[in-house]
């Protein structure tokens, strides 16, 4: 409590255009309700995830932490942390589809929606903080907290172990709901053996954001000073491919770039077709364009791999800025030479 009211505090002192919004919602984007992830996944509701999916366990027939578990773990902290949050928007992915004993010898057809049987392997979830929301470069963006677990990466075949969940804070536009994820808001892969070592490390992680959340905006916000001419965004672009054919040795001495070519294509097809980021006449993109060009590609990746493709995209477009500016020292100018 103590941590949330020195926060409220420090956000007063912020300058006005970066104080909290308080304002109607846009409608239109209400009801577009643009995900934070696509691919093939699924949205699904907290009751649904609860009630109308088992729950797998281990070669021993003991319990893995559920999906529903985990997510009520790391809101429990959030909220601690942060303050009220808003209803989790939760996304599956991968259904492992059964039935039950009884209905072993009926057909697919034939089965009762009581006799079938499903979990997912993999799921995405995500909330905001109510009480804080900004304006950066003209779009309002909302401290968005959330987690990924992905059942394929247990080893559920053997006796109980740590499980692995990755859980993540960050800032997330709210026209796009794009996502801009730093190393310091990712927790990176996760083993744990109970709730309580989720929320242990989810509190960590929480605390080393927190005094921080403001900076890490700053540098977000920055992005917007450093213009991008059409011409270097198909160099780096080009870049990027030349990137994928790269040998594994030459790849080592450059910047990590996890986004294939399907991303980079649709970042591509983003440039000119998106109306909040891609290029208008007459006027540069600019580096911050670039990041969210970049969100909303990666978005199409399944979700055991998102959280470290989206701050791949924070990580590269910060040092294309460097890049840009003559202050690069990790190699991020082989992409604009």
């Amino acid at each position: 409590m103590e941590r949330t009211n020195a926060m409220q505090q420090e956000t007063m002192t912020l300058p006005i255009e970066r104080k909290v919004i308080v304002k109607e919602q846009d409608k239109a984007t209400e009801e577009r309700h643009p995900n934070f992830i696509e691919s093939n996944t699924q949205a699904i509701t907290l009751k649904d995830l609860t009630e109308k999916n088992i729950i797998p366990t281990f070669s021993d027939n003991s319990l893995t932490i559920s999906h529903q578990n985990f997510i009520g773990a790391v809101t429990k902290v959030a909220n601690n942390v942060f303050g009220e949050l808003t209803p989790v928007e939760c996304r599956v992915s991968h259904p492992i589809i059964g039935r039950v004993p009884s209905a072993q010898h009926k057909k697919a057809y034939e089965l009762l929606e009581s006799e079938k049987t499903v979990f997912y392997q993999r799921m995405a979830f995500v909330c905001h903080v109510l009480d804080l929301a900004r304006e950066i470069n003209g779009q309002t963006v909302n401290l968005c907290i959330g987690g990924v677990r992905a059942y394929n990466e247990d080893k559920l075949y053997s006796r109980r172990s740590p499980m692995k969940f990755k859980v993540f804070v960050g800032w997330q536009v709210k026209v796009c709901s794009n996502l801009m994820l730093t190393c310091d808001g990712n927790s990176g892969s996760i083993e744990c053996m109970t709730e309580a070592d989720i929320m242990q490390k989810t509190l960590e992680l929480y605390n080393g954001f927190e005094p921080r959340m403001d900076e890490t905006l700053q540098r977000l916000e920055n992005l917007h000073d450093t213009p991008i001419s059409e011409e270097l965004f198909c160099k780096i672009i080009g870049r990027m491919r030349l990137y994928q054919a790269l040998p594994t040795n030459t790849q080592k001495e450059l910047p990590p770039l996890t986004l294939g070519d399907s991303t980079v294509n649709a970042m591509v097809k983003n440039y000119v077709t998106n109306d909040n980021f891609g290029k208008r006449i007459g006027q540069d993109i600019t580096c911050w364009n670039f990041l969210q060009l970049a969100n909303e590609a990666v978005k199409q990746t399944y979700i055991d791999k998102f959280l470290d493709r989206n701050q791949n995209c924070t990580d590269f477009s910060m040092g294309i800025q460097k890049a840009i500016e003559g202050t690069d020292t990790e190699g991020y100018s082989w992409f604009i030479n």
